[in-house]
């Protein structure tokens, strides 16, 4: 891994201009300014927007401040989802900046989760660095990190420090030399398409012959549209796709360990 760190350190530092504009429904004492940040891809909506909920907390009485949540072009944005992965889900063909609006009232119960505090944000993520590592190292690298190796890794993603991140991460994203890799690979494929249902199983790589992708394994029926698309992508089309994946738990969804979901 450290001889992908300037990789890494473009992928780390990655953002998105946004463009942050409150629903015009929202009750206000004066007209509400929009607001402009740069956001990091790899972060969460949830962990880096406190500047924008008391900017607009400002123009708003505080009877009508409750839980704030983000909206695009009618999309509400999960929180869960890092920042990177929703900008390529539902904005990449267009142009910056980003225009996210801001809600805080009228909560989309049914498309989205409550997320309450950042201790919520965190269980989350070190719950998908524990699936990850569950499947790279049967969780002995996880395990084997003190509570305070877990803090950090958090906080380095909470608080954008890119050195005091990897300092753990790379335990995570290493093998033993007698190993001639880890044993599965762990990502996520993300669609908008809602009507595709997708079940989650191990697909096992027996081969890689010329520059074409096979597999061996058992494929559910619903993956069947998956399957065709992975067994006719070429490698280095099919990595490019999923480097957005691999770079966030990333550099997540360019989502904090490379390879981690």
């Amino acid at each position: 891994m450290t001889d992908d760190k300037d990789v890494l350190r473009d992928v780390w530092f990655g953002r998105i201009p946004t463009c942050f504009t409150l629903y015009q429904d929202e009750i206000t004492e004066r007209e509400a300014e929009p607001y402009y940040l740069l956001l990091p891809r790899i972060s969460y909506l949830t962990l880096v927007t406190d500047k924008v909920k008391k900017h607009f907390q400002k123009v708003m009485r505080q009877e009508d401040v409750t839980e704030i949540w983000f909206e695009y072009e009618g999309t509400p944005l999960k929180w869960h989802f890092p920042i990177g992965l929703l900008f390529d889900l539902h904005a990449s063909n267009t142009a910056l900046p980003w225009n996210i609006t801001v809600h805080f009232k009228n909560f989309p119960e049914k498309d989205l989760l409550h997320c309450p505090s950042k201790d919520v944000i965190e269980a989350h993520f070190m719950a998908c660095v524990k699936e990850a590592d569950a499947l790279k190292h049967k969780s002995q690298v996880i395990n084997e990190m003190q509570k305070k190796d877990h803090k950090q890794l958090w906080m380095g993603l909470q608080n954008d420090k890119f050195d005091q991140f990897w300092a753990i991460n790379r335990k995570l994203m290493e093998y033993p030399p007698e190993d001639s890799g880890f044993r599965y690979i762990p990502f996520r494929i993300y669609q908008t398409n809602k009507k595709l249902s997708l079940l989650e199983e191990l697909a096992v790589v027996s081969a890689l012959e010329g520059s074409t992708v096979h597999k061996t394994g058992r494929t559910h029926p619903q993956l069947k549209s998956w399957r065709q698309a992975f067994q006719e992508e070429h490698l280095p089309q099919l990595l490019h796709k999923l480097l957005l994946i691999f770079c966030h738990y990333r550099p997540h969804e360019r989502t904090s360990g490379v390879g981690s979901v």
